[in-house]
């Protein structure tokens, strides 16, 4: 069974072993749950007739319901001992010291970039905080062993903020709210400096390596004209965040998502366009960059082993009980039971019936 999984890709502590100790505690609770079923099932059988009717037999379906729940409490034991060894962070790959991709973040940190209108929920985040949210969702479904991130900030001029680095929580640090925009001076957001520094930037790098990111809520003085793309950036990606309807109030001036300036700047980039103001960007557009290496691992990576067993295990055990109580006993019995419970109502709302009269059997 181990070696049937062993294509799952991981790092830190060794696979086989976090396997091993996952399927160990498997089988612990599975026997213990064999034993209690057991138990279980012969205290059963001494009020089978009380509980099932005369013929103190279940419904025929029943007599998977102790091995559907000793399987479900081995999978969640399974799952739940996989997600609490495997730390995902911990036992990412060792970094290949000569990547061969790139990922150029160019972001806005203007003022703007701190109103608190985006976001899926009804409490509003900052545009720059969910521009971070949005741009991990992009960093978590590419193989970081083998790419760099580079951060261009940019405002009333560009500066880069990072180069060449594979920390992916620092990039995403940096936008969690720190007010950037206080590195510099105040005046209209420029984001044709950020364009050309970034430009600049990727000039020395290989020839179809970079993917550019550019993050903004368009509000700007004036369009972006790119000059002189270089050859390696491969693919581009505008993502713009910010409320599109209802603008707010700032330094004087309304400001709001303008998705028209940046669908101007992907289109001129020959790149792509993402409002992300409420959702992620999609799988399959991730999956279809060029300089972006899929998903980490062929197959399922060992976290989502960990929550698929952990979900399926948790299911089984969980419904178990209210079908036992609800579809458990056979139906003979069942309808003998309802004729008995109306019977009673009846003789309860009127005592001077008979139950024989009724139809109800005596209790």
């Amino acid at each position: 069974m181990v070696s049937s999984i062993a294509s799952i890709s991981t790092g830190g502590t060794p696979l086989e072993s976090i396997l091993l100790f996952a399927i160990g505690a498997a089988l612990v609770v599975a026997a213990i749950a064999a034993l209690a079923e057991w138990l279980h099932a012969k205290r059963i059988a001494r009020v089978a007739r009380l509980a099932f009717g005369p013929d103190g037999r279940p419904a025929a379906w029943t007599h998977l319901a102790p091995f559907a729940r000793v399987l479900g409490l081995a999978s969640a034991a399974f799952g739940a001992t996989l997600l609490a060894l495997h730390d995902p962070v911990e036992s990412d790959d060792t970094p290949n010291p000569r990547a061969s991709r790139q990922v150029l973040v160019v972001l806005d940190v203007s003022p703007s970039m701190n109103i608190s209108d985006a976001g899926p929920n009804a409490e509003k985040k900052m545009r720059g905080v969910w521009a971070g949210e949005v741009l991990r969702g992009i960093l978590d479904r590419i193989d970081m062993k083998d790419t760099r991130i580079s951060l261009i900030a940019f405002y009333t001029k560009a500066l880069p903020v990072l180069q060449d680095t594979t920390d992916k929580n620092l990039v995403v640090g940096l936008m969690d709210g720190l007010p950037l925009y206080t590195a510099f001076k105040a005046g209209d957001t420029d984001m044709q400096a950020g364009i050309d520094a970034a430009f600049a930037m990727a000039k020395p790098w290989p020839r179809g390596s970079t993917t550019l990111v550019v993050i903004g809520d368009g509000d700007l003085s004036k369009p972006v004209v790119p000059r002189n793309m270089p050859a390696s950036i491969a693919d581009s990606i505008v993502i713009c965040v910010g409320d599109p309807v209802r603008p707010t109030i700032l330094s004087g001036h309304s400001s709001k998502q303008d998705a028209w300036m940046l669908k101007g700047l992907a289109a001129k980039l020959g790149g792509v366009y993402h409002d992300g103001n409420t959702r992620q960007l999609p799988t399959e557009v991730v999956e279809r960059l060029a300089s972006v290496a899929p998903r980490l691992g062929d197959g399922v990576s060992l976290r989502e082993l960990g929550l698929v067993t952990l979900g399926i295990g948790a299911f089984l055990v969980s419904c178990i009980g209210p079908a036992l109580l609800l579809v458990g006993q056979p139906a003979k019995s069942q309808r003998l039971l309802r004729a008995t419970s109306r019977a009673k109502t009846q003789i309860a709302a009127n005592p001077s019936l008979s139950r024989t009269s009724l139809g109800g059997q005596p209790s």
